[in-house]
């Protein structure tokens, strides 16, 4: 059990990780899109997003904290789900489609993110 908590929480860690350097590194583009989808201001969600992502992916990863990491993460994707992939309001099928796909993606990882906050107060107690 150890062992798969263990990998899990290393391969969530990098997912962020991975994801919140990708706000920096593509940091126009993504302040293109958040604007797009009517973020204000766009430039610094994506740098607030970007270093949540870091910091808590970095957590997760490195087992510093990881109930904290895990807190960060889903305090971002519970806001920024809506918002960014609001299915609900496209239009074209096939962007619907995508959008539905990135929604329940996050919502799953929200799941994630609950059960290590909840094996970590598990394993306090």
């Amino acid at each position: 059990m150890k062992a798969a908590y263990l990998l899990g929480r290393f391969i969530l860690g990098g997912y962020f990780l991975s994801s919140g350097l990708n706000h920096f590194k593509e940091r126009e583009q993504m302040t293109q899109y958040a604007a797009a989808k009517g973020v204000e201001p766009p430039h610094a969600a994506v740098v607030v997003s970007g270093t949540m992502l870091v910091g808590g992916g970095l957590s997760l990863l490195l087992g510093m904290k990881p109930s904290l990491g895990a807190v960060t993460v889903l305090g971002f994707l519970a806001a920024v789900s809506p918002q960014m992939h609001d299915f609900w309001n496209v239009q074209d099928p096939q962007q619907r489609q995508s959008e539905m796909i990135n929604f329940s993606k996050n919502v799953a990882l929200i799941g994630a993110m609950l059960a290590v906050v909840g094996a970590q107060s598990h394993r306090a107690a």
